[in-house]
């Protein structure tokens, strides 16, 4: 009788019971997924910085409003959970809200300044395909036009929020302007959401901000994409209608050519 060889394959792990099992892809792109997203957890990044958890908020806030490569950091989900941890005692409010504060306000005109001194030089080659001259004329329109109310709402926006000061600056608006909406939209969104935060852990209790934090930053991050889903659908409508208004002229062209 032959006996059979080992079995060869991935390496192999024992688990909880002491029983083989063989790695897989599948099972470390799971573990991947799940340090993702606990990296992006505000809970997980409060906790695993205590007790400088003030500190690691204010440094999220300026990073994903102030550096490009932070548009995928968790921003208005981390203020609320902040809030709502102070409320529980585990982080200083006062601190806390002075210090997103300013660090949306420097993180914005970091990305204004950033656009307004990049911004020439990248748009200065006149056969550039990706970034042409008449786009910083286009963005300059719509910021002379539309600037200093999308200051403010962008702030709300996902994303949006990360390159619109750095927009702002390619699209020449004035400082003064841009920094005073910039103050403005700081004001409403760190300061503000942290302090709905806050109060809502006074409502529901210390007691029970764990059994509610997790389904409130899922509401929030839903909440986070209304608006870039109705301007989406604004821009749609009013490009069918467009179309719809061009194929009745070329209909009546053509009626009245016969």
């Amino acid at each position: 009788m032959v006996a059979s060889s080992p079995k060869v394959g991935r390496p192999r792990y024992p688990d909880a019971r002491g029983s083989p099992v063989y790695s897989s892809p599948v099972l470390h792109s799971v573990l991947a997924a799940v340090s993702a997203a606990s990296f992006l957890d505000p809970r997980h990044i409060i906790d695993s910085m205590s007790p400088y958890g003030e500190l690691a908020v204010m440094l999220i806030i300026f990073a994903e409003t102030g550096l490009l490569i932070g548009f995928f950091l968790p921003g208005d989900s981390l203020l609320f959970t902040a809030g709502l941890l102070a409320n529980d005692g585990k982080l200083n409010i006062a601190f806390l809200v002075i210090g997103v504060f300013f660090a949306a306000v420097l993180g914005d005109q970091v990305g204004y300044q950033f656009g307004k001194r990049v911004g020439p030089s990248i748009f200065s080659k006149p056969d550039a395909k990706l970034f042409r001259q008449e786009y910083v004329q286009h963005t300059k329109n719509f910021f002379d036009n539309h600037g200093p109310k999308t200051i403010v709402i962008a702030r709300f926006v996902p994303v949006v929020r990360t390159f619109t000061p750095v927009l702002a600056g390619v699209g020449e608006m004035r400082w003064r302007t841009f920094a005073l909406f910039n103050v403005i939209g700081a004001l409403l969104w760190a300061v503000g959401i942290t302090m709905a935060g806050y109060a809502l852990g006074s409502a529901i209790g210390a007691d029970s901000v764990d059994k509610y934090l997790y389904p409130i930053i899922g509401v929030i991050i839903l909440l986070s994409f209304i608006p870039p889903f109705l301007e989406w659908r604004k821009h749609r409508r009013a490009r069918t209608a467009e179309e719809a208004a061009e194929e009745a002229e070329e209909l009546h062209e053509l009626l009245d050519g016969e």
